[in-house]
């Protein structure tokens, strides 16, 4: 019988969140894979990353390892509500286990949105976003110009703006009223917070789609304290500049396997449900 060498094997991360349910199934697979001689537990430069919990978790893992994006992949399974992110149920452990390890290396990408801020003092902060990132005015509304291309599309006033990448079309941006795109299509979209519109002040007042080749500027012209998320990551800035969203050149990979299919059937489950009798 010939041992595996440690390199031939797949190196495995388990990220869970605090629920019962979570520590349940992150113990299960932690046996399991200590048992099995293809694969090495560690969280040091994983081939597969093993989320357990909801989408908020895998977003959390994407950004732990957002610098070895061209390494790793992601799968997640769902304890809680449907994720568009999680592939499998926590009573699909074993599935997922016996599908890991007839893994070839196959995978899915999907585009990551790459987030520029630039401060009066000429401090420069660059970040990736998974679903979207956006940009709000703590004191009052904000006064921002919006430019796509080198082109000045129009002076927004509102709350604030999101731009999501495809993935992120169904989170806060579908709450926002913008469109659902599906993940494959390298895009960006642009979509107003509480936009301002009335006699004086006028804004597109739709969501924006914009393709791949092109970068999106917001340039605040007040001065004040902004609040930057990335994901589910919060900043405060004083006095930005302007933030600039574009097509990262890096992508996202997810796993694979059968339960990586039908983004409609996701889309469906998440928002429609089962069809009336």
């Amino acid at each position: 019988m010939t041992q595996m060498n440690y390199t031939d094997k797949i190196r495995v991360a388990i990220i869970a969140n605090g629920k019962y349910e979570s520590k349940r199934v992150a113990s299960k697979l932690f046996t399991a894979f200590r048992n099995d001689p293809k694969f090495y537990l560690t969280k040091k430069n994983p081939d597969v990353v093993i989320t357990i919990g909801g989408d908020g978790m895998l977003l959390s893992a994407f950004h732990m390892y957002e610098n070895e994006l061209d390494k790793v992949r992601f799968v997640g399974i769902h304890t809680g509500h449907l994720g568009f992110y999680t592939d499998y149920q926590d009573f699909e452990v074993d599935t997922l286990l016996k599908r890991l390890r007839l893994d070839s290396g196959s995978k899915v990408t999907y585009p990551v949105l790459k987030v520029t801020i630039t401060l009066l003092d000429e401090r420069v902060i660059t970040a990736l976003a998974l679903n979207e990132g956006t940009i709000k005015r703590v004191e009052k509304t904000m006064v921002a110009d919006v430019i796509i291309n080198h082109v000045k599309l129009e002076r927004f006033r509102g709350d604030g703006l999101a731009v999501s990448t495809p993935t992120g079309s169904t989170a806060y941006n579908k709450s926002l009223g913008g469109a659902i795109l599906h993940p494959t299509i390298e895009a960006l979209q642009l979509t107003e917070i509480a936009s301002l519109n009335n006699r004086v002040y006028r804004t597109l007042g739709s969501s924006i789609v914009v393709p791949k080749k092109d970068k999106i500027e917001i340039i605040p012209k007040r001065r004040g304290n902004y609040i930057v998320s990335v994901d589910n990551r919060t900043f405060s800035y004083k006095n930005v500049a302007k933030i600039e969203f574009e097509i990262a050149d890096q992508k996202v990979s997810f796993v694979e396997t059968a339960s990586h299919t039908s983004f409609w059937q996701r889309v469906k489950d998440a928002f429609i449900g089962e069809d009336e009798a």
